[in-house]
């Protein structure tokens, strides 16, 4: 082969890989630009999810609050107006009853409830709404909103008092044997944080209502022997006299 050939074979060799070393920089060029969109992307992508629940969840604190306001409102009665008197104007920001102190406050509950339903603001005021139904009797609302709240609290501790609260509504509509079922549930709950003193005595008024004195004894006989310094010792030591005898 002549020199001249072979020096035009190096020089297309060299120009091949001048080549190719250019395309490989312009491919990885070409990734490292996608990479770095994509990161971008991604970290806009997440302030702008942070953004928005510190947003939704400011927005249902405020909603939370304007209900709560209602629901604890003073309740102060008119006075009776002198003879000859125009009726008394009812004060602002306070109710002349209870009832209707409740019944204002139940829909801006259910508003805030319903609203953010998995924040912890919308799940406060479920639970707050399932109270205030037990309150004014309306029992089977509010078993359907605690165990609104159990559904979506799960083991939180508004999970568990809504647990509770499903069992006092259970009580006030005679169904006392699924009452007790959750009652000993909680009370034998080691990880529990409520105070299990006052649940045995819930599950030893159940058992009473349902004519299970010996199982009520033993409820309340727990709290006498295990919470000596209770609150409801005294009280424990009473009912349990009184489910003792025949």
């Amino acid at each position: 082969m002549k020199s001249t050939e072979r020096h035009k074979l190096k020089e297309n060799e060299f120009a091949r890989t001048v080549a190719h070393a250019r395309e490989a920089m312009q491919t990885r060029g070409r990734d490292v630009a996608t990479i770095v969109i994509v990161v971008v992307a991604a970290v806009a992508l997440a302030a702008g999810y942070a953004w928005w629940r510190q947003s939704r969840n400011a927005k249902a604190n405020a909603v939370l609050a304007e209900a709560l306001a209602v629901e604890e409102a003073p309740v102060i009665a008119p006075a009776a107006p002198a003879p000859g008197s125009p009726i008394p104007v009812q004060q602002p920001g306070t109710f002349d009853s209870e009832q209707a102190k409740l019944e204002a406050a139940l829909p801006k509950l259910m508003k805030a409830a319903d609203a953010y339903p998995n924040t912890e603001a919308g799940i406060t005021a479920r639970y707050h709404a399932a109270s205030v139904l037990a309150t004014l009797g309306r029992y089977a609302e509010a078993g359907q909103r605690y165990q609104e709240v159990i559904d979506k609290a799960g083991n939180s501790l508004y999970g568990r008092t809504a647990r509770l609260g499903l069992a006092d509504v259970l009580v006030s509509q005679g169904k006392y044997d699924s009452a007790i079922t959750i009652y000993q549930e909680v009370s034998t709950d080691t990880k529990s944080t409520l105070p299990i003193d006052g649940v045995l005595m819930q599950l030893g008024r159940a058992y009473m209502k349902a004519g299970k004195k010996n199982e009520a004894a033993h409820a309340f006989t727990r709290v006498v022997e295990e919470f000596p310094q209770s609150l409801y010792a005294a009280d424990a030591r009473r009912e349990m006299e009184e489910a003792k005898k025949s």
